[in-house]
């Protein structure tokens, strides 16, 4: 959707003028509309700059282009090119000026096109992105944002569809985040940059095109988990683009007898705990759904953190659907890599050993 489009729509709000507040802006009107996921990505960081003069957005094609994905359409011709602009190519150099405007009072977001693409950033993140604050005692925070598109699902090549999640969510000092609907790309990418400390925002390239009710007064918190479906026989924890997945596989699980909850982590750090284990207490079953591989991952520290909290509750071990431990598949191969449905239903079906009839 390009800003002309949200405009046109009622979705997005008409072009700040001067007669404001001090920095030039209005604070932005509230909206409940239908988006895609990249318009409200859009609109929230829209709004972000109109009520926040301390907030800019850059990297690489952000400008003029809108971005790869066109997530910054509109921003540099509607706020001006000091509030939204390009880069170098230069991904460390990139980072390290968030670090500098960060320290100095700034709310930088910066935009990594691609997941792999951020790897040459890697060092300051580690380094000084996630240390800065516990290494002034908390005397300098840093209030950055790095959005990263990550995942497959849109038939990309290997260095255009990595998981990297549990690189940042390993690393202390880092909040993660990634959301699966628009309204949470809307909520808490607004949480994000309103927040003192650094934000990873991971955002599923898989999702950018779907649709869904945005409310812009709707506020979420950032280390928080949501029930995305309820359900009493089985608890199905997943994030980002494997949400959907979950989805449907509890509506065809409902359709075979069986009441599947699913748990939308949101936050992989720091990781909503309570929610979790209320949920996999109640219905005794789990099964960990994520798209990144399963060695050394995500989904390894939720299906253990489960065990430990929920162990006396289990009536079957935990189970987990992932990616394979391989290089990203090539592009007419992804749909045997990437977990679907059918995966996630026989992960369930493998919680009931003595249910023949629900065998599949």
């Amino acid at each position: 959707m390009t800003l002309r489009q949200a405009q046109d729509t009622g979705l997005a709000p008409a072009r700040a003028t001067t007669d404001g507040d001090a920095s030039g802006f209005h604070a932005p009107d509230h909206v409940v509309g239908t988006m895609t996921m990249a318009g409200a990505l859009n609109r929230a960081l829209a709004d972000a700059i109109q009520d926040d003069p301390a907030v800019v957005v850059y990297g690489e094609d952000v400008g003029a282009l809108g971005g790869v994905f066109r997530i910054t359409d509109g921003l540099a011709e509607r706020f001006g090119d000091d509030r939204c602009f390009d880069t170098p190519l230069a991904e460390a150099g990139i980072v390290g000026t968030a670090v500098g405007m960060a320290m100095n009072g700034m709310r930088p977001v910066v935009e990594m096109q691609f997941d792999a693409f951020a790897l040459p950033a890697f060092e300051q993140i580690v380094s000084q992105v996630a240390k800065f604050g516990n290494r002034t005692r908390g005397a300098t925070r840093m209030p950055l944002v790095i959005r990263i598109p990550f995942g497959g699902g849109i038939g990309g090549v290997e260095h255009h569809c990595d998981s990297s999640e549990a690189y940042y969510a390993h690393t202390p000092g880092l909040t993660v985040v990634s959301p699966s609907t628009p309204q949470d790309a809307y909520s808490l990418l607004r949480a994000a940059i309103a927040s003192p400390d650094p934000v990873i925002f991971l955002e599923p390239k898989k999702l950018y095109w779907t649709k869904g009710e945005v409310d812009t007064s709707v506020t979420a918190e950032l280390g928080t988990a949501r029930v995305a479906r309820e359900g009493d026989d089985v608890t199905v924890i997943a994030y980002a683009a494997m949400v959907p997945v979950a989805l449907e596989a509890a509506e065809i699980a409902a359709q075979e007898g069986r009441s599947v909850q699913v748990i939308d982590v949101r936050s992989l750090s720091p990781f909503d705990d309570e929610a979790v284990t209320a949920a996999v207490r109640r219905t005794g079953r789990a099964v960990v759904v994520a798209e990144a591989p399963g060695y050394v991952s995500v989904a390894s520290e939720i299906q253990a953190r489960v065990f430990e909290r929920c162990f006396e509750h289990l009536e079957a071990p935990v189970r987990r659907v992932t990616g394979f431990d391989t290089p990203f598949a090539p592009p007419k191969f992804e749909h045997w890599y990437l977990p679907d449905a059918d995966r996630v239903l026989d992960a369930i079906d493998s919680l009931y050993p003595d249910d023949e009839e629900g065998a599949r």
